[in-house]
């Protein structure tokens, strides 16, 4: 009878503690790993050899919305392909439990433009088969996982369920009665497996409303109380147990930072604070989080940076684009079909609001005029595609919003645009990756799948930051990408490589890493189709002792487990 199932063999074992890398075998067996070193061919059912390759823990993805996706791709691909071995789900406060039947059609509707997941896909691949929170967790029990999946509570479904509907969770602050049922519902949620709460709180009067519901108004927890969330915080530290992931901006971000600093006073658990991102014409704002970052670690304050370090843009259509919508002129032109968009967009009236929008800060995206016009339908404006909207408005005599909007409108808004990131210097998005408490991402995979393909981060952390630019080692890159994001949120056998803790692996070939193009493929339910960026360099990919993917295909093995309170 063999000791192991499977031993990797040979490999140059990086073992996410940020020890120095050393040459070694790994057996696993039932799914841990049970021995590291010098191993015998004859002890095992299975070798895979990695002469040659890199052995690392298997990648963990804090912020995701696979939370729709994963009941029709077990994958959770893009994250699946690019070596991410857990996902935490149910971030920003956005899920699908509880919900009442009635409203299940209201729920999809939100997450389209929340969130711009296909409304077709969602009720085509949504398999409804739940009321409650703890019923939401047991289908996905049920269903095949082709990764590990960590469950966050997430707020704004379990208001609107105790407050009857979003609207009216929008309208008033909760009873004293509501209040104390909101707390019921979570700790139901938390004792059938959660392992947190999240929550978006961006003030409609803020500068960064960015993520609306469908109909444009904001989201419940961006009108969510203090009160709320403090009596949240309070029975977390209660029970002594799981973290929030929240997002918070007013118009006064002492008074936000003043808040999160409460809820972890009161809670004395983690906080993933989102998000940590290097602007480039105002690096004063991540040099200013850091040090605060460092002066509640100094008081004891367990807050922990969720940071943008993926360097992907946003490829998009006005045909279903949302993310200017912390400007209420482009939010109200926005809304609707592509139809009433095109007559809204087209609509002189609107012009000067719209054009007021080109001089602000973005909060995910880089200056508009450095925008790429990526593909032009109509013959008259074809010489300006791989143009950026500067170059092509001083060819065209316009205002750079009159330029994208004249090109749009000609194309009944199937123009291609291509949008950077608010961070395109290097030296200032180093400062960021090298900051010691750096959480990287953030992929948000499951979103926004028409316009952004940010599951690819790990390759991109590990290829371009630590290969080709030299900005951190690559033991402490996989200490990020692993062991720190466990540490984090409190997954307490994975992340590291060590015997007794889970078999999620990576075996990569350090330098062919990388990523392909982009494309667009039509594999959603409902005909819909995405936005996708494949890997290359990764031999196999394994998840708690299975191989999901030998280079870059999947093996049909399904042997993701629903991660309850943080444990397989």
């Amino acid at each position: 009878m063999p000791r192991f199932d499977t031993v990797v063999k040979n490999g140059m074992i990086i073992d996410g503690t940020r020890a120095p890398r050393y040459r070694g075998d790994i057996g696993i067996k039932d799914g841990r790993i049970i021995e590291i070193g010098k191993l015998h061919a004859s002890d095992t059912a299975r070798e895979l050899d990695a002469s040659g390759l890199i052995v690392a823990p298997g990648f963990i993805d804090l912020h995701t919305h696979y939370d729709a996706q994963v009941f029709w791709d077990p994958y959770c691909s893009i994250s699946g392909w690019h070596g991410v071995t857990s996902v935490a789900i149910g971030n920003c406060g956005f899920g699908f439990a509880p919900v009442r039947p009635e409203l299940r059609e209201r729920a999809m509707l939100t997450m389209t433009r929340l969130e711009c997941i296909p409304y077709a896909s969602m009720k085509a691949g949504l398999p409804w088969d739940w009321v409650t929170f703890p019923q939401f967790l047991d289908s996905l029990e049920r269903h095949p996982k082709g990764i590990n999946l960590m469950p966050c509570v997430p707020l704004s479904p379990l208001i609107t369920w105790v407050m009857g509907s979003p609207e009216e969770a929008k309208s008033r602050a909760p009873t004293e009665a509501e209040e104390r049922e909101i707390i019921r519902l979570f700790g139901e949620a938390m004792d059938a497996g959660g392992c947190g709460w999240s929550a978006q709180r961006f003030d409609p009067k803020g500068p960064v409303c960015l993520q609306r519901d469908y109909d444009g108004t904001p989201m419940v927890t961006d009108v969510m109380g203090d009160d709320t969330c403090r009596n949240l915080a309070r029975e977390l530290g209660r029970r002594n147990t799981g973290f929030m992931e929240l997002s918070m901006a007013t118009s006064d971000p002492l008074h936000d930072l003043k808040e999160i600093e409460m809820l972890a006073e009161l809670s004395q658990r983690p906080i993933i604070y989102q998000v940590l991102i290097a602007f480039d014409r105002e690096p004063q704002i991540h040099r200013f989080l850091m040090a605060w970052f460092d002066q509640c670690h100094a008081r004891g304050l367990r807050i922990y940076p969720q940071a943008h370090t993926n360097t992907t843009s946003f490829t998009f259509t006005f045909e279903d684009w949302n993310l200017f919508d912390d400007s209420e002129a482009w939010r109200e032109a926005t809304l609707g079909s592509p139809e009433e968009r095109l007559r809204q967009l087209s609509d002189p009236s609107r012009r000067a609001g719209l054009k007021d929008y080109a001089n602000g800060r973005r909060v995910v995206l880089g200056e508009l005029e450095t925008f790429v016009i990526e593909k032009v339908y109509t013959p008259a404006f074809k010489h300006l595609e791989g143009l950026t909207l500067k170059e092509a408005a001083e060819r065209m005599d316009r205002h750079i919003v009159d330029t994208m909007l004249e090109v749009a409108i000609a194309d009944r808004l199937r123009t291609v645009f291509d949008a950077p990131p608010p961070h395109t210097r290097l030296d200032l998005l180093k400062e960021i990756v090298n900051y010691p408490y750096t959480i990287p991402g953030l992929s948000d995979g499951g979103a926004h799948t028409k316009f952004f393909c940010g599951g690819r981060y790990p390759t991109e952390f590990l290829a371009s930051f630590s290969r080709d630019h030299a900005m951190l080692s690559l033991e402490e890159a996989h200490w990020k990408l692993s062991a720190w994001p466990a540490l984090c949120v409190g997954l307490p056998d994975r992340g590291v490589l060590r015997e007794g803790y889970a078999a999620d692996l990576v075996i990569y070939d350090y330098d062919r890493l990388g990523m392909e193009p982009s494309a667009v493929v039509y594999d959603l339910p409902g005909g819909e189709w995405r936005r996708v960026q494949r890997a290359r360099g990764y031999r196999h990919i394994m998840v708690n002792g299975d191989v999901t993917f030998t280079d870059g295909e999947p093996t049909g093995a399904t042997p993701g487990l629903l991660l309850r309170h943080g444990r397989g």
